[in-house]
């Protein structure tokens, strides 16, 4: 449900000798000598509301807008309070939207009679989009609370409500004149609902108090909307029909043939088209229009990135006979884009600049890394993550290689981190971490540089990059085709299955290989890749006895596909000392701290 540990701890054993062909591909079998130097970081952890852990939403719809230019931060905090859906964070905190800016942080709170809330957007000019709930029962899942989209504005919270007379909604996304889009739940029964819900899912546009439904894609039935720009178009994902897709149910919530659309008060709903195949993702909106995401080729054989306009329609960018698996994550206003490919083996991050009519990639990465790229800013500095069995967030600027983001702190914090969410404009990170007790903190990274002088605790000195790089200097590169080496593997494509995943649990997961449903690599990690633990939406959960402090929490923590779902257990005696604490990967998104030893499950 919060986006935190980008790799998961996975449970992927990687080749111990690649092809030489697929190393010179990577490489460009150039070699490139260099002295580039990075800032460094000054840590800002927003701390919490009493409780032990602080998150960063990843709606699962777009990229992130946790973070916007004028150094506000958003996201959602622990509170002291019980939350007995277990619904707004795993740990069973209720919790409490946050803003943090220059330093201190602010309580936006919750819907009366509500229990939690989490922000999910702030714009520009810092309006603020996400969902609280009203402190009631979802009559159509008693097991939930009813959950509203919400917008806070100049410190005023406003209730959006909901579609005809349904539950349930969320506000993906605002824009700077306080249009805000997201989904909402209607109360059609639809046994092919998003998220399996049971209900249909549609996207909302709403302005001035009032929510309008945009409709769907073809003949389907449910849609959802993900971002909005200054010029208030929208762009958001639709089933276009009822026809199962192994493919979209393999990357996405989205089980049948989907679709992406541009939607405007003017033109309504346009289907942006796809690259032959069943499914399209679209990941991110910059205010030219442009789109960025995802889309299958003909046969559904693979996924490729690719860009949108409304000039020149999708293009993909990789060579159409490219057996590579890839998406484009996110762009900046330039229209340049981040994202990666992946072969059988390995995941490489890409940056992509358009020159003319053609665009050309660069990889920031090498076959040693298995990295992906995730934000890009205006001045074309990349963030994204790399590892398999461990993460570390990276940073690169041109010229350079990709650097580990722990390796430009000062030392001492007491966390490690592990997932790079957004880079803004002025070289600020949100980023997640964790600490010694496996808790979750929101973490703001201000750099130590010209445009932020005089920052009390930061080191301006520069890092030579060559005592911190992960890799060798990256190489332009011209499309060209790709090796064909087979499916992506399982780690990565959890990544990819996790950008598209939201609140509830999905079924249709792409198996592993037995291979990796197996490896345990060398990591201490439990990992259930691979297995079929869910049924229906009220599956029987499996896990482990949840741990703080090297003691059991009472709690079982237990494997949901998208965020891990925790229950009080008999099988857990609170306070009983763990016998194998470690970390267990209790969904495609997340990982949580446990007693490997003492399993439980629930219904």
């Amino acid at each position: 449900m919060k986006s935190k540990i980008w790799t998961r701890i996975v449970a992927l054993t990687l080749l111990a000798a690649l092809a030489t062909s697929v190393q010179l591909a990577a490489q460009d079998n150039t070699k490139q000598h260099y002295h580039r130097h990075y800032h460094h970081y000054q840590i800002n952890d927003v701390g919490t509301f009493g409780g032990p852990q602080s998150w960063q939403f990843d709606v699962g719809a777009a990229r992130l807008g946790l973070l916007n230019n004028q150094g506000m931060l958003v996201g959602s905090a622990d509170t002291l309070a019980v939350d007995p859906y277990c619904f707004w964070s795993p740990d069973c905190y209720a919790t409490d939207a946050l803003q943090w800016q220059n330093g201190g942080k602010t309580d936006l709170g919750v819907l009366a009679g509500g229990i939690g809330s989490q922000v999910i957007w702030v714009s520009a000019n810092g309006l603020m989009g996400g969902a609280s709930d009203n402190g009631q029962q979802d009559p159509l899942h008693p097991a939930w609370p009813q959950v509203h989209a919400v917008l806070w504005e100049h410190g005023q919270m406003t209730d959006l409500g909901t579609l005809a007379g349904g539950y349930d909604s969320s506000a993906n996304a605002v824009n700077s004149r306080g249009e805000i889009v997201g989904q909402a739940y209607n109360t059609i029964p639809d046994p092919n609902s998003l998220f399996g819900y049971g209900y249909q899912s549609r996207a909302f546009y709403w302005n001035n108090g009032a929510m309008q439904d945009l409709g769907t894609l073809g003949t389907g039935t449910d849609a959802m909307a993900g971002l909005i720009n200054e010029q208030g178009q929208v762009v958001g994902r639709s089933y276009i029909n009822s026809i199962p897709n192994p493919t979209c149910a393999g990357i996405s919530a989205f089980n049948f043939t989907t679709g992406s659309f541009l939607w405007d008060k003017e033109n309504g709903m346009k289907d942006i088209g796809s690259l032959g195949g069943a499914c399209t993702l679209a990941n991110d909106l910059n205010n030219h229009g442009q789109i960025v995401g995802g889309s299958s080729l003909t046969g559904d054989t693979t996924v490729h990135p690719f860009v949108w306009n409304a000039a020149s329609g999708i293009t993909d960018l990789l060579n159409p006979s490219d057996s590579s698996y890839g998406f484009a994550e996110g762009e900046n206003a330039h229209g340049d884009v981040a994202g990666g490919t992946c072969d059988s083996v390995t995941c490489y991050a890409l940056l992509w600049r358009k020159s003319g009519r053609h665009w050309h990639k660069t990889i920031l990465s090498t076959v040693t890394d298995n990295a992906f790229s995730i934000s890009i800013n205006a001045s074309e500095q990349v963030v994204g993550n790399v590892g398999t069995n461990s993460s570390a967030p990276f940073l690169w600027e041109d010229g350079g290689p990709i650097v580990d983001l722990n390796t430009l702190v000062s030392p001492g914090s007491g966390l490690q981190f592990s997932e790079a969410h957004q880079i803004n404009d002025r070289g600020e990170i949100a980023i997640g971490a964790l600490d010694a007790n496996g808790n979750n903190h929101s973490v703001l990274l201000i750099p130590c540089d010209e445009d932020h002088p005089g920052v009390e605790g930061c080191d301006y000195s520069l890092v030579d990059a060559a005592m911190l790089q992960l890799s060798p200097a990256p190489a332009p590169q011209h499309p060209a085709p790709g090796t064909p080496l087979g499916r992506m593997p399982a780690a990565m494509l959890n990544r990819f299955r996790s950008r598209w995943g939201q609140r509830t649990q999905v079924s249709g997961t792409v198996p592993a290989s037995a291979a990796e449903q197996t490896s345990t690599a060398n990591t201490g990690s439990v990992d259930l890749e691979g297995e079929q633990l869910l049924g229906p939406l009220y599956g029987h959960y499996k896990g482990y006895c949840g741990v703080s402090g090297g003691k059991l929490t009472g709690y079982c923590t237990a494997y949901s596909y998208y965020s891990c779902l925790a229950k009080v257990s008999t099988a857990c005696p609170s306070g009983k000392t763990a016998a194998k604490p470690g970390y267990f990967q209790c969904s495609d998104r997340f990982s949580r701290y446990a007693d490997l030893a003492r399993s439980c499950g629930f219904n």
